[in-house]
């Protein structure tokens, strides 16, 4: 007795029908993938005058978060002036008598933000995003560190433009 095979009963009006539930699941996927890998940030820095940011090839988003700059003139939070700079180094007047590497006004100024923190529970708490020009020196950014983490803030981040 002779075999025969099993054939497909196919005609040839009939039309090829699409089944598309693993497209849209594999787009899905994809959609999910792209989102958590998108590089948005809700930060918003201002830039400031007379400050040249220093340069980075880091690609983290800042997070948000008190900001304070300090150029070769001025230290500032967000845009009020807190206290005068001359020859790179936070103004003598400014200092701690028995600390100098505390700058008091800065800390003053601190303390209240840190009070309207805490009693907002806001997201800002305990960190600061620190623009400071190429320029200064060391000490300067120093003092500031120095008293932002006696005044709560002890989360620092350095502001930085991205470069190559």
């Amino acid at each position: 007795m002779a075999r025969t095979r099993f054939k497909i009963d196919t005609k040839k009006n009939k039309s090829f029908g699409l089944n598309i539930t693993s497209m849209t699941d594999m787009f899905t996927i994809l959609l999910v993938f792209l989102l958590q890998n998108f590089a948005a940030s809700e930060v918003q820095i201002d830039p400031v005058d007379k400050l040249r940011l220093p340069t980075s090839v880091s690609d983290r988003n800042p997070v948000d978060g008190i900001k304070i700059s300090i150029n070769q003139s001025e230290l500032k939070i967000d845009q009020k002036t807190i206290a005068a700079v001359t020859n790179n180094e936070v103004d003598k007047s400014s200092l701690d008598p028995s600390d100098s590497n505390f700058i008091k006004p800065l800390f003053d100024e601190l303390q209240k933000i840190n009070a309207e923190l805490v009693a907002k529970k806001d997201v800002k708490l305990g960190r600061i995003l620190l623009q400071a020009d190429q320029e200064l020196p060391y000490s300067a950014l120093r003092k500031v560190m120095y008293t932002a983490s006696m005044a709560g803030f002890p989360n620092l981040k350095l502001v930085t433009t991205v470069g190559n």
